[in-house]
């Protein structure tokens, strides 16, 4: 597992929160404060991209537990799951600058729950990423909308994905599990 200490540590700090009452709504922005470590750093001394995907994670879990979600998903025996990402890259994070992880629920489509990242240093948006991810059930199957709303109630109104990102999630889809996904690249 990438990041296990900071992953066990942020799920650590995040429930000692939630027990003194530092919690959140299930769709505020929730703020993890971080800082760039020397394992997150590539060649050119600034944080490897391919890092920011696992520092979100972080984001995402200090969000679940801090909002109670965590201990009512894995009552249920429900997990998150990531379908697909994408993310923009502004300005650079260099070794030991602390950072701000914001993250927060933007809204669903008609299987999926999509939220926002953004890596903030006084106030300025480094870094944004949208995540697209659903809820799988240990029994096996994934957790519908319904399902999931029985649990944290009706979204809040206004609560709508934008446009482009409901069309990215629908042409960045792979096909189901069930359904053959050969690797066929197309001739130039």
């Amino acid at each position: 597992m990438h990041l296990i200490f900071r992953t066990l540590f942020t799920f650590l700090r995040s429930r000692r929160g939630l027990r003194r009452g530092r919690t959140i709504g299930h769709y505020d922005v929730g703020h993890l404060r971080v800082r760039t470590l020397p394992t997150d750093l590539d060649v050119i001394g600034h944080m490897n991209n391919g890092v920011y995907l696992s520092i979100f994670d972080l984001g995402r879990y200090d969000l679940l537990v801090r909002s109670g979600l965590w201990a009512e998903f894995s009552k249920r025996g429900w997990y998150p799951v990531v379908s697909s990402e994408t993310i923009t890259f502004r300005r650079s994070l260099r070794l030991w600058q602390p950072f701000v992880i914001e993250s927060r629920v933007i809204g669903y489509d008609h299987k999926a729950i999509f939220i926002e990242h953004r890596v903030v240093v006084d106030g300025e948006i480094y870094t944004q990423a949208f995540v697209r991810g659903r809820l799988r059930k240990k029994s096996g199957g994934t957790v519908s909308n319904a399902e999931l709303h029985e649990v944290i109630g009706t979204p809040p109104e206004g609560l709508e994905v934008p446009e482009f990102l409901l069309q990215w999630g629908s042409d960045v889809a792979l096909p189901n599990t069930h359904t053959p996904a050969p690797s066929v690249w197309s001739k130039r």
